[in-house]
């Protein structure tokens, strides 16, 4: 037995042993309430609490939808967290969108709450998913006296400016080479319309095979995997075609939406575009893509001359950013990497939303920082945005706080993050889908992601 699992165990009698010797425990206490800007916060404190706060961080909520507060990413790992004596919070941030201005301060002030509510936590660990994970990261690096530890998980560790870049290069790409120009890229006017649009042509490009390796090309300026289904098996490495076929549901399923329509939302909240693509050389950035091989295989198997294509990207028209819209962005938000706690991180390999490259580009931040140290990085073998199952959450969360508890990180060994996961049992190694909870073997595999294509951060900008 490891000492991750004895930890777990010890803490888990000792709830039970503190229950049985004071007969029936208090009612877990659930505390909702209201910030002063209007967002609204949810607390849970277990009978028995034992000290350390969990403050989750929600990810994008789209503009329009409902935007509840949310104190954990999935009730089964919540359930696990609270019986084992954690407390939790969480707060819905005062507006949706890139809320990134606003969920800093209102995670605070839930903090804030929680104190005068509940009292002083002896611990507090950040945590949270997506545009979670790049709060957590931002609460770490404005706050990091308010916290003992985080968790972010499949975050934009990459930063605002340089997700928002890749995503202007795919735009670029698929506007010059399939669209004809006949989209707004940047400075969207008309959301809605600019997205019906993309997807139309996207549909009509996945036809033929130049319309094919074209999309190949947007991908592969954007990172993204040639896998798309949880629950399905990944493409062969040479499986060029099916690699495609996955990207194309990325990009109609997850990506357009943000790349041609939510993008608005971002430059009305900057006051303009917060992109750029001027000095960008996108043959370097082929080169150094993941989908590379494909794209070159794709391209000689539809006889269509890449040089061409590239050259096209070259010879057009670069964009700029807005000087104060990219100064807006930059501050909500890119990374310094001073990471002064523990920091732990969880990504999947086949992440088409934010692709894994985020971690290397954070590891190279904290790298600059001289605060490696501090960092930890743990990689699922699936393919999805955020497609963890409440096993390795929980996992990464034991282990996190195995390192608070001893000062040290435990070897990070896959074999041991996996048998720890199984460990947890068959309640809690399962995976949602269509609402149906599928049993899923956990997937934590050694994995070194390779260099992020748009680096932005406070030693690059």
């Amino acid at each position: 037995m490891s000492n991750l699992t004895k930890i777990s165990l010890m803490s888990a009698l000792t709830v039970i042993m503190v229950a049985l010797l004071c007969g029936s425990a208090a009612a877990q206490q659930h505390i909702t309430g209201t910030l002063a800007d209007g967002a609204t916060y949810v607390i849970d404190v277990p009978p028995l609490w034992n000290g350390t706060l969990l403050l989750y961080s929600h990810g994008y909520v789209t503009p329009g939808s409902p935007n509840p507060a949310e104190d954990v990413g999935d009730p089964i790992t919540g359930g696990f967290m609270l019986a084992a004596g954690y407390a939790l919070a969480g707060s819905s941030y005062a507006t949706t969108g890139w809320a990134v201005q606003q969920a800093i301060p209102d995670q605070i002030a839930t903090l804030d709450a929680f104190e005068s509510a509940v009292g002083p936590p002896l611990k507090t660990i950040a945590w949270g998913h997506s545009l979670g994970g790049m709060i957590t990261a931002g609460l770490v690096q404005e706050y990091p006296d308010r916290f003992n530890a985080a968790l972010p998980m499949c975050g934009v560790l990459a930063g605002g400016v340089g997700i928002w870049n890749g995503s202007l290069d795919a735009a670029f790409a698929f506007n010059l080479l399939l669209a004809g120009g006949s989209l707004q890229v940047v400075d969207i006017t008309n959301p809605e319309l600019n997205l019906d649009t993309a997807e139309a042509i996207l549909a009509a490009s996945q036809a033929t095979a130049k319309g094919r390796a074209r999309l190949a090309l947007v991908a592969a300026l954007g990172d993204l995997p040639g896998w798309y289904n949880p629950t399905s098996r990944e493409p062969a490495p040479t499986n060029y075609r099916g690699q495609e076929a996955n990207q194309f549901l990325w990009m109609e399923n997850v990506d357009f939406p943000f790349i041609f329509a939510l993008r608005a939302e971002l430059e009305a909240r900057a006051g303009g575009n917060v992109s750029f693509n001027t000095g960008v050389d996108y043959v370097q950035q082929l080169n150094n893509s993941v989908d590379n091989a494909e794209v070159r295989a794709l391209y000689t198997a539809a006889g269509l001359s890449l040089d061409a294509d590239l050259a096209t990207l070259k010879n057009a028209p670069q964009i700029s950013a807005d000087p104060a819209a990219l100064a807006y962005l930059s501050q909500y938000i890119i990374y310094n990497g001073q990471v002064p706690i523990p920091v732990l991180t969880l990504h999947t390999t086949g992440d088409g939303l934010v692709p894994v490259e985020d971690e290397r580009a954070y590891r190279k931040v904290v790298g600059e920082a001289g605060d490696l140290a501090m960092l930890r990085q743990t990689f699922v073998h699936r393919a999805g945005h955020c497609a963890f199952t409440p096993a390795e959450t929980i996992t990464a969360l034991q282990t996190l706080d195995q390192r608070l508890i001893t000062g040290i990180w435990k070897n990070l060994s896959v074999s041991d993050l996996n048998n720890e996961a199984a460990f947890l049992g068959a309640e809690f190694n399962v995976f949602e889908v269509n609402n149906t909870l599928v049993p899923t073997p956990p997937a934590f595999l050694q994995f070194e992601p390779l260099p992020f294509l748009r680096i932005y951060d406070a030693f690059t900008q």
